[in-house]
């Protein structure tokens, strides 16, 4: 048995953006990321090397979260493409009319609900990430927890993160604390990059152990007078950056690990929804059937 959780925010936002034909429902609207949606989760279903057993899919919906009352330049909704907003509802409905559980998030983000699940169930059986999000890295630290970049075809775990990124999974709160992370609007700190912030931490792990005086710096930093400074004049800024990328891994997940059994596609639903959506070419693609 193994459980995959999928960051379905990533998965649609990947196929509205990708080189697929354009394609709309019957009725007009704008439908190729929701089908591309469909399409990736009906082909991690029928992979044989994952071997799908247990599966639910996280959304951001809509993509705010208690973050952005932290810190305004945190990712939100604004600038998406409209006709990518207006199939967040569909991507959720789609997806149970696969049969898989959905996990919509409100006050946390989508990632936050993968990290409860690698949490709560890690131990259990192992768990399968999949998302490329460097945010989830950390959830490496925990027994049975491996994630899986499916564009790359690459599987993480705490090895590879660790020769990757130069730190350990727990690290990497800190590390995007201090470099940044684009995809979540955290902005790092000026000078820090991927060299030196992964050096610094580890020797130091947490931004709050490293010395403020850089001659107390055993490790050797290009720009280490400069880095420093830097840190001393923005070290609150650093710690709250921190606290935006450290994911919450308690989010109340209703389900038991029996209710993310896949059993199959309820038939009638799913033939109905491919009706609806102008895709009559998937109705069969379904592994299993209820």
């Amino acid at each position: 048995m193994t459980l995959h959780v999928v960051d379905g925010t990533f998965e649609i936002f990947r196929a509205h953006f990708s080189k697929r034909p354009e394609h709309n429902r019957p009725d007009g609207k704008p439908f190729k990321a929701t089908g591309g949606l469909v399409s990736s989760l009906l082909a991690l279903l029928s992979d044989s090397k994952e071997q799908v057993t247990h599966l639910a899919v996280a959304f951001d919906n809509p993509i705010r979260s208690f973050r952005n009352d932290l810190f305004a330049g945190y990712k939100s909704d604004v600038g998406i493409d409209p006709d990518l907003r207006a199939q967040f509802d569909d991507a959720e409905e789609a997806t149970r009319a696969l049969g898989i559980p959905v996990w919509s998030m409100e006050r946390w983000e989508a990632d936050d609900a993968l990290a409860s699940a690698a949490w709560r169930w890690g131990r259990e059986l192992p768990v399968r990430i999949l998302s490329p999000d460097k945010d989830l890295g950390q959830c490496l630290a925990w027994p049975g927890v491996t994630q899986v970049d499916r564009i790359r075809e690459r599987v993480i775990d705490a090895a590879s993160l660790r020769a990757a990124r130069g730190v350990d999974p727990d690290c990497i709160p800190d590390l995007l604390a201090l470099i940044g992370d684009d995809a979540d609007g955290i902005p790092g700190l000026p000078g820090w990059g991927d060299k030196s912030a992964s050096t610094v931490l580890a020797r130091w792990r947490r931004i709050d152990a490293i010395p403020a005086d850089p001659a107390k710096w055993d490790t050797k930093v290009r720009g280490a007078d400069k880095l420093a400074a830097t840190l001393a004049a923005r070290r609150d800024d650093a710690l709250l950056y921190r606290d935006l990328a450290t994911l919450v891994h308690d989010v109340p997940l209703p389900e038991s690990l029996d209710d993310l059994k896949w059993r199959g596609a309820p038939r009638a639903r799913f033939h109905a929804w491919c009706d609806t959506a102008g895709l009559g070419r998937l109705k069969e693609r379904p592994t299993a059937w209820l």
